[in-house]
């Protein structure tokens, strides 16, 4: 058994649990696979030495021959490791809507989040590594996606945690129980899978060609990003409060406004350096009811065009079915008639 690997990964999980709730259950979300199981261990190491509950959940998407029986093989482990409550979910992965990984994803989340409610749990902990992450930069990349899509996975989100985003894959596998066998899920292998082709094919080359270390690097970079794009969002949330029109300030105490629709002060917006600006338009759209997964670059920066290079244009039409239009000093969100 590899002592410091296994320092490693419960040095980890302590960090991430420093906050949390000591008297309400920690759960470890557990596929099975090493990364996950390292975490699941270090997890009933850390609480029962600290004397906190902790469980664990495995979710069966039924995806694969055999699934359900090494979802209850890995409950079995769960509770080798000390981890009360341990529970198998069963879900069910829709076939239309944002692909087998998409919708296998959301299902996952659903059924944790059901969990979580159902054992009032102050934390679910999720075992992505260093190498996930850097896996997760390259493919934002290959998108041509923004800084919060290249800032990758956040260490925390709501009640989620993954300890693990400064840990390789390499150390959580070493730090495993060594009459642990994990599941090597064949997804993960599958050239068909964009992910699995950054795994097994360009990082090693970009390793290769550029030295060791790159995976942490992109980690690294994702860190960096991920700071910045929470600060230019904080300045986007700031500057769509001190847009927005009230009514008898400027001067339109006759001005008929529609409670579903939102009014910004044109000026205002065309201060902003364009990348608040173009998240302030974001915000502003998604408030007046378009859906964010529908909401495009191409429509925010359609929308831009009638803050700088307003002519007279109609207006543009957003998902929703939203409508932008500028009249005078006022660009309006409203929904479509």
């Amino acid at each position: 058994m590899a002592d410091q690997e296994q320092f490693t990964v419960r040095r980890a999980v302590r960090n991430a649990l420093a906050d949390a709730d000591a008297a309400r259950v920690v759960l470890a979300a557990c596929s099975g696979g090493a990364d996950s199981l390292a975490l699941a261990a270090a997890l009933g190491w850390t609480c029962q030495r600290d004397a906190r509950p902790a469980g664990g959940v495995v979710v069966d998407h039924g995806l694969q021959s055999g699934s359900a029986e090494r979802a209850r093989e890995t409950a079995v482990l769960l509770t080798r490791f000390g981890l009360d409550p341990v529970e198998v979910v069963h879900v069910r992965v829709p076939e239309r809507g944002h692909g087998p990984e998409g919708n296998a994803r959301a299902a996952r989340y659903a059924a944790l989040d059901a969990a979580a409610d159902r054992y009032d749990a102050s934390a679910v902990l999720l075992g992505h590594t260093r190498d996930d992450q850097a896996e997760s930069v390259l493919l934002g990349l290959a998108r041509g996606s923004g800084p919060r899509s290249l800032s990758g996975m956040p260490a925390v989100s709501g009640r989620y945690r993954r300890p693990l985003l400064g840990v390789s894959r390499e150390t959580a596998r070493a730090a495993l129980p060594p009459d642990v066998k994990p599941w090597d899920d064949p997804h993960n292998a599958d050239p068909a899978f964009a992910r699995a082709r950054v795994r097994h094919r360009v990082l090693p080359v970009l390793e290769a060609e550029l030295g060791p270390g790159v995976a942490e690097a992109l980690s690294r970079t994702a860190a960096l990003l991920r700071a910045d794009a929470d600060a230019l969002d904080a300045w986007a949330d700031r500057a769509l409060v001190e847009a927005k029109i009230e009514v008898t300030s400027v001067g339109l105490e006759h001005h008929q406004s529609h409670p579903d629709q939102l009014e910004l002060d044109v000026a205002r917006l065309a201060e902003l350096p364009r990348a608040v600006r173009t998240r302030t338009i974001r915000r502003a759209a998604i408030k007046a009811g378009c859906p964010s997964t529908d909401l495009t670059a191409a429509h925010v920066d359609a929308v831009d065009t009638l803050i700088t290079r307003w002519h007279g244009q109609r207006g543009i039409d957003l998902p929703g079915p939203v409508r932008a239009t500028r009249t005078g000093r006022m660009l309006r969100f409203a929904p479509s008639r």
